[in-house]
């Protein structure tokens, strides 16, 4: 089996009118949140053993700040097929996964994220930004991934479900996941 993450990129920015669709950054609520979801994956022990983002700009910073967040070791893999590509460029990304990664970490964006986790799960979520989706895969091989792939949507955290409690340290801050009920 293979545990499949997608995880919608965080807030972005308008601020800058000029900024191209794919360099838009994310703005100060997107840079926390992709921290917090970087924060949830180790926590959950589920630090994945790779993490492919698309080469957006909101992407990549997403992706660095949760790599970052969960004490991900590995390098990004960037993929610039994942901005407009479609639910077949996630598929084709995911296929070409070494055997031996176990957990996989996709960072992307709507509507292809939302579109893939009903094809692979028959689900139909809503995934604001900075979503993460955690869905199991029958699978042994991510070579053999495929739109009949049927999957189990174990979880999907969103941001605004993640409660700050309070200062544990002056450095640390204690989150708690509402409605913490597996699907």
């Amino acid at each position: 089996m293979k545990t499949l993450l997608l995880l919608r990129h965080a807030k972005s920015s308008w601020k800058d009118k000029d900024a191209s669709d794919h360099d838009r950054p994310l703005k100060k609520r997107g840079k926390r949140n992709a921290a917090l979801m970087g924060w949830l994956l180790q926590k959950e022990d589920l630090v994945p053993d790779i993490i492919v983002s698309s080469t957006a700009v909101r992407a990549r910073d997403t992706a660095a700040r949760v790599a970052k967040s969960c004490c991900y070791k590995g390098q990004i893999t960037y993929a610039d097929s994942l901005y407009l590509g479609g639910t077949g460029a996630y598929l084709d990304a995911l296929r070409i996964l070494a055997k031996d990664f176990k957990i996989a970490l996709v960072v992307g964006h709507n509507p292809d994220i939302e579109e893939l986790v009903i094809m692979l799960t028959e689900n139909e979520e809503r995934l604001p930004t900075a979503a993460l989706t955690r869905i199991n895969l029958p699978i042994g091989d991510w070579s053999t991934l495929s739109s009949k792939s049927k999957g189990r949507l174990v979880r999907i955290w969103k941001p605004k479900e993640l409660v700050d409690i309070g200062a544990s340290s002056k450095r640390s801050r204690v989150w708690v996941a509402l409605n913490s009920t597996e699907k």
